[in-house]
C-alpha cells in the first residue's frame, strides 16, 4: 500500500476543506451528487457528513469533481 501523499495540492486542499469545516458539493461519475462537509480522507475513499451528520463514504476513484458551495 503506498504512502499518503501529504503534499499533493489536491490533498492540501481536501484537508483545508476539512480543517474549515467547508460545505463541500461532491459529484460522482453515476452523476449524484452529494452536499455536505468532508470529515476525513484516505489513499482509497472521503468521508463526506451530509446535514444530517450520516457519514457517507465515497471512493475516490467515483468522484467527477469536489467544490465548495458557497
Amino acid at each position: 500500500m503506498s504512502e499518503f501523499e501529504t503534499g499533493l495540492p489536491s490533498v492540501r486542499l481536501i484537508q483545508s476543506y476539512i480543517k474549515d469545516k467547508q460545505q463541500i458539493e461532491l459529484k460522482l461519475v453515476t452523476n449524484d451528487v452529494l452536499v455536505g462537509k468532508i470529515f476525513w480522507q484516505d489513499n482509497n475513499c472521503i468521508c463526506v457528513l451530509d446535514d444530517s451528520e450520516k457519514q457517507i463514504l465515497v471512493s475516490r476513484q467515483a468522484i467527477a469533481y469536489i467544490k465548495t458551495s458557497d
